[in-house]
């Protein structure tokens, strides 16, 4: 008994000194060894910089790429909430892009007009896996005899009920798939009657294609979205298993071209932000297609100077007017490290992607 006190008593002795080191180790600052890059949050030192804080816009806009349905949830509060959101910006209509074709047409509209019926517009989106599993591709809806037939009838139906345009998500050229479960081509003649059709009834198509360009890349010390990456890697597009990402922007431009009375609205700067000169070449050689920049300013705002030109029509003459100017909204972007203008440099925490 008396050696086990003794020894409970060393015990004690020892683990006092190291609780005391402990605590006065804590206190001291730190060396940033052990600071992780998504923890870091610097304060600038820099003193009496010029800025423009730009809080409104100088005139009304229309912000064309907003997902209500996704965001609110048919939450009145949150809509009420953003807005006064738009209010403050000045921001006079938002286009959701959260409608649906088919039989549940018009739930998402009821929902933002009921309150707010000049400050909303819907884009609909098609329905192209219907009510079949997942697993079960030669029983989707696109793959049945007449589904373009019933999309076109959808057209007509949600125009003569509101419908503005029609959306067209990512997954189509990277998920949706054939009846033997390869992937739908983006330029299947099969939906050429859908974009016909779109044209006809003065519908514009939103169509979102690939992706970034660094999502094509391995995941690696190389790629610029690593941090993004590493945190979901199912966003890597990287691999056989899926075409490139020149194969499928090269499919959409095709698309573009058959369609000549068809507009269309190329999401996220035509999703290669990356190379504005290529995004301007096409605004010039197809007449019919837009621009929008929503959730891009992580490539815009690291090239400053060829973003205004190329907004500016500085460099693809008539390019400038066929970008869609857009408001961006409250909420986080994709990852970026710091913005500039060339002069001043904001170091940025990092942030999390809202795409998905």
């Amino acid at each position: 008994m008396k050696h086990l006190i003794a020894l409970i008593f060393a015990v004690l002795l020892c683990i006092g000194p190291a609780r005391v080191i402990a605590q006065e180790s804590s206190s001291q600052p730190s060396r940033g060894d052990d600071l992780l890059l998504k923890d870091f949050r610097p304060q600038s030192m820099l003193k009496h910089i010029r800025s423009t804080d730009l809080q409104r816009a100088r005139f009304p806009v229309i912000d064309v790429h907003t997902h209500f349905g996704l965001r609110q949830r048919s939450s009145q509060q949150a809509l009420d909430e953003f807005v006064h959101v738009m209010d403050r910006h000045r921001i006079a209509v938002c286009i959701s892009l959260d409608e649906k074709l088919g039989a549940s047409f018009g739930d998402h509209a009821k929902f933002l007009w009921k309150a707010y019926p000049n400050r909303f517009a819907v884009f609909a989106q098609i329905d192209w896996r219907g009510e079949a599993a997942v697993d079960k591709p030669a029983e989707w809806a696109c793959n049945q005899a007449g589904f373009a037939r019933q999309v076109t009838e959808q057209l007509r139906q949600a125009r003569n009920r509101g419908a503005c345009g029609v959306k067209i998500f990512k997954q189509f050229g990277l998920w949706y798939k054939n009846a033997d479960g390869s992937l739908i081509r983006i330029d299947d003649t099969r939906w050429d009657p859908i974009w016909q059709a779109c044209g006809q009834l003065g519908l514009p198509i939103i169509i979102h294609t690939a992706d970034p360009a660094a999502f094509f890349l391995p995941i690696d010390k190389r790629n610029e979205r690593y941090e993004e990456l590493s945190r979901h890697p199912d966003w890597s597009f990287y691999g056989d298993e899926f075409p490139s990402r020149d194969e499928l922007l090269a499919a959409r431009n095709r698309i573009i071209e058959r369609h000549p009375d068809t507009t269309f609205i190329g999401a996220h700067v035509a999703n290669n932000p990356e190379d504005l000169q290529t995004v301007g070449d096409w605004l010039d050689q197809y007449p019919n297609l837009y621009v929008e920049p929503a959730s891009r300013i992580a490539e815009l705002g690291r090239q400053p100077y060829t973003a205004r030109e190329f907004m500016l029509e500085q460099i693809h003459g008539k390019a400038g007017a066929m970008v869609v100017i857009e408001q961006f909204l409250h909420g986080r972007e994709v990852t970026s490290h710091l913005w500039t203008d060339g002069q001043n440099v904001t170091t940025l925490p990092f942030s999390a992607d809202q795409k998905r």
